[in-house]
């Protein structure tokens, strides 16, 4: 039987889905499904969720419930990680310092003053698990779930590079149901070349029954609906010839041209019509809006007694099961280190490319060079990333204070100077969550 850990399993959301994903293949039905959390009331609402699951679809699962990582890990075959490091009155100031200083910032999860701090707080953690991981189970397959996505699989991959990682994210898949959605298309006909970097990706190509399917998005556009549902990133389509993957609001931080002034905030980040067109702290503002009411909204779950046990379109269970499960293979997009797969971004950055899951296990699948439109505004990123994982493996504040100087959006808005000192308020803020920094001099 396999075994299959959850590091963070309280994320509720996510660890419920991911079991039921899990549960579909005949494989996984009688699976030991270990759930791991360090917050009590969390572990118990998702041992009673995966619990009841596994009671709807009458499978064999074993669940055990565990405060102990070790335990959860032991003899696991695979392992998901959706931990957050810190609540959000941590991770509050990533958003709020910055705007003091005039960077406004949408979520703040990715990259940029925010992503970068998250970055810092979360790496020491994800390398305990790596530790944990090699020790205990050094043949899982690990997949991870924690943002920044990018900045953390650099610095596990190349910490522990005999483990089995990548991240996964749902925006490539998400995106392109959206794309087949404006051009009425099935998804189920549609293949694509997605490659990049994670939150910035861009569809090298986009195929319905094998033809380009790129001239019927670019009259899709055209249409008022469309272009409003998504305005950042349909403004950069047109710019760049390529579409980028995640929402607008994402899409906003990552670049100089939508949130450096008032005017282009209010023109592109504020209305559109998508789940996220980009307005300042949108995530900060859903978390503690949700601060009260998310055990109701869990409870109101568990008390109805319908269950979905329909397969959802995250990627971990196909992957899973393609290497310790009835071995299918199967394709998607994953974050992997840079070793001859794009040849215009930096080598050994984390990159985003399709990704072959087999008994085989993960094989990365070469791109080569990107268009030199997508490749200038990827590789400023890419370095940006380097820097603040450099700064965060060495525990040097100088390099996280040069990524985040050339950061697109921060050195769109702020000076040298005023840079430096967000930056030193930012270290400040977080200095009882910085171990691997014994001073904060950014010289």
């Amino acid at each position: 039987m396999a075994k299959i850990a959850f590091i963070g399993a309280g994320s509720f959301g996510f660890t419920r889905n991911l079991v039921r994903d899990i549960l579909t293949f005949d494989a996984f039905k009688d699976a030991t499904i270990a759930l791991m959390d360090i917050d009590d009331t969390r572990l118990d609402y998702i041992t009673r969720a995966v619990e009841k699951i596994v009671k709807a679809g009458n499978y064999g699962a074993k669940v055990i419930s565990t405060k102990n990582r070790v335990e959860a890990l032991k003899d696991a075959d695979g392992v998901l990680c959706t931990i957050l490091s810190g609540d959000v009155d941590v991770w509050r100031y990533d958003i709020e310092i910055p705007k003091e200083y005039g960077v406004d910032i949408n979520v703040g999860d990715t990259r940029g003053p925010s992503g970068i701090f998250r970055t810092l707080r979360t790496i020491p953690v994800m390398l305990e698990i790596c530790k944990d991981i090699e020790q205990y189970c050094p043949n899982a397959v690990f997949l991870n779930y924690t943002n920044p996505m990018a900045m953390l699989c650099r610095a596990m991959q190349s910490r522990f590079p005999k483990l089995k990682i990548t991240g996964l994210c749902h925006s490539v898949q998400g995106t392109a149901e959206m794309l087949a959605r404006w051009i009425g298309a099935p998804y189920d006909a549609i293949t694509y070349t997605c490659a990049g970097i994670n939150h910035q990706a861009f569809y090298l190509d986009f195929l319905w029954n094998g033809k380009d399917a790129y001239p019927l998005i670019k009259e899709a556009v055209k249409k008022p609906e469309i272009y409003n549902e998504e305005l950042v990133r349909n403004e950069m389509f047109l710019l760049l010839d390529y579409y980028p993957t995640e929402s607008s609001g994402h899409n906003s931080e990552y670049n100089a041209w939508f949130r450096k002034r008032p005017d282009l905030i209010e023109k592109f980040c504020i209305h559109g019509t998508g789940w996220n067109p980009g307005a300042y702290a949108y995530i900060l503002d859903e978390f503690s809006s949700r601060k009260n009411t998310w055990q109701k909204e869990i409870e109101d779950w568990l008390n109805n007694p319908e269950v979905n046990l329909g397969r959802g379109h995250e990627y971990a269970a196909s992957i899973f099961n393609a290497i310790f499960g009835d071995k299918t293979p199967f394709k998607f997009n994953g974050n992997v280190l840079n070793y001859g797969l794009i040849d215009n971004l930096p080598q050994g950055a984390c990159v985003e490319v399709p990704v072959l899951a087999s008994p085989h296990g993960l094989e990365a699948i070469r791109v080569g060079k990107l268009p030199d439109q997508l490749a200038a505004l990827i590789h400023t990123s890419s370095i940006c990333e380097e820097l603040a994982v450099e700064g965060a493996l060495s525990g040097d504040p100088r390099k996280v204070y040069q990524a985040i100087a050339f950061d697109p959006l921060t050195s769109a808005v702020l000076g040298i100077r005023e840079i430096q000192e967000m930056t030193g308020k930012m270290f400040t803020q977080n200095k009882d969550y910085l171990p691997q920094f014994s001073g904060f001099d950014l010289g």
